[in-house]
């Protein structure tokens, strides 16, 4: 599996076109060449809730409890840390199908984004936060494209205040491409849906040629990191800078073409299906589908990623969500009742990891 798994330093993805300084590694891909602290494994897993159904993101409020959306039920639950978990109610609108429904959750001041598929479209609608639920829905970005597979659906602030969401091209490659098009992108945006100052094509779009971004995170130097699933070969891990084209459908994987940046670390698509995404302890922290494992990147100060190791293996079976919980702790959720697991006793269930330092 070692010899499938490859990684890149960073300094070689910032020029789109392979570096000097790396060394290339079998099918075009390269191994880093700057020194990564070896990462340390995590504690073994506390179980915080169970019995969900496709626990699909969480996002923690200020108080130290989760948002946690449901794909399928449409449910938006609340979960303390203590494993209570109170249902805020069923979302308006969400229309399950395929790998569409209620995706993506973030909150801010009081207020609560979601990132969901309705009858016409993917949409990101905003509410108002009280003490037994959502109320005041408001459409901040429509037209989002849906389909059975590849809605993207991740939503998350980043550090710059602005709320960001991963897209998927609904298995048409070429809107990936398409500026015009909100699919297979990275958005950018005010709370209230405009473009963000200083996006790059003055559009919510951020950066484009992605197939289905599943996970964004940013290190401690605010660099974004996005996790997104490959088509045969090779999932990826990209550094996303502004206005950049990580081009789907033209190159899976690293392409070493100049119109295109290389992703920052790949992964057989057998070992991955890249799901949720976190920064903690010196590290990314990554949820496999397919790969039923949760993965470890450790980072450099530079940004460069050190060897990834897999944790978990099979024990849990899918795992989707991953955020990280202000106790320092990564919440984990599996994803074994979404039609292409085993559902296990107690599943769905969210799982606490206390993260190795790299």
């Amino acid at each position: 599996m070692r010899k499938l798994l490859t990684i890149m330093a960073v300094a070689a993805l910032t020029s789109c076109s392979g570096a000097g300084g790396t060394a290339s590694g079998g099918d075009g891909q390269v191994t880093p060449t700057a020194a990564v602290s070896a990462a340390a494994p995590p504690g073994e897993p506390r179980t915080v809730a169970r019995d969900l159904a496709v626990p699909w993101a969480m996002e923690f409020l200020p108080g130290g409890d989760a948002l946690v959306t449901e794909r399928d039920t449409a449910r938006l639950l609340r979960v303390a840390a203590d494993g209570q978990v109170t249902e805020l109610g069923v979302v308006e609108g969400v229309e399950p199908d395929g790998e569409g429904g209620l995706m993506g959750v973030a909150a801010r001041d009081g207020q609560v984004f979601l990132y969901y598929t309705a009858a016409e479209d993917n949409r990101i609608v905003r509410y108002r936060l009280g003490e037994s639920g959502v109320s005041e829905p408001k459409v901040i970005v429509r037209g989002i494209p849906k389909g059975a597979v590849h809605n993207g659906g991740r939503l998350e602030f980043g550090p710059d205040g602005h709320l960001y969401a991963g897209t998927g091209e609904v298995s048409d490659g070429d809107l990936a491409q398409r500026r015009d098009s909100l699919a297979g992108k990275i958005l950018r945006m005010t709370v209230d849906g405009a473009p963000a100052p200083g996006n790059p094509f003055g559009t919510l779009v951020y950066s484009l040629g992605h197939r289905n971004v599943q996970g964004l995170a940013w290190d401690a130097s605010g660099r974004l990191y996005a996790s997104e699933f490959g088509a045969n070969r090779w999932d990826e891990i990209n550094l996303v800078l502004p206005g950049a084209n990580y081009g789907w459908p033209e190159v899976e994987g690293r392409g070493d073409d100049s119109r295109y940046v290389n992703p920052v670390v790949t992964w057989a698509t057998s070992d991955a299906s890249p799901s949720g995404l976190a920064y903690a302890g010196g590290s990314l922290w990554m949820g496999a589908l397919r790969g039923a494992r949760l993965w470890q990147v450790p980072l450099g100060e530079d940004g460069s990623p050190g060897e990834p190791v897999a944790h978990f293996t099979g024990t849990y079976g899918r795992l989707r969500g991953v955020t990280a919980a202000p106790d320092g702790t990564v919440w984990v959720s599996t994803s074994n009742k979404d039609g292409r697991g085993s559902p296990r006793d107690g599943d769905d269930r969210i799982l606490a990891v206390t993260p190795g330092r790299a």
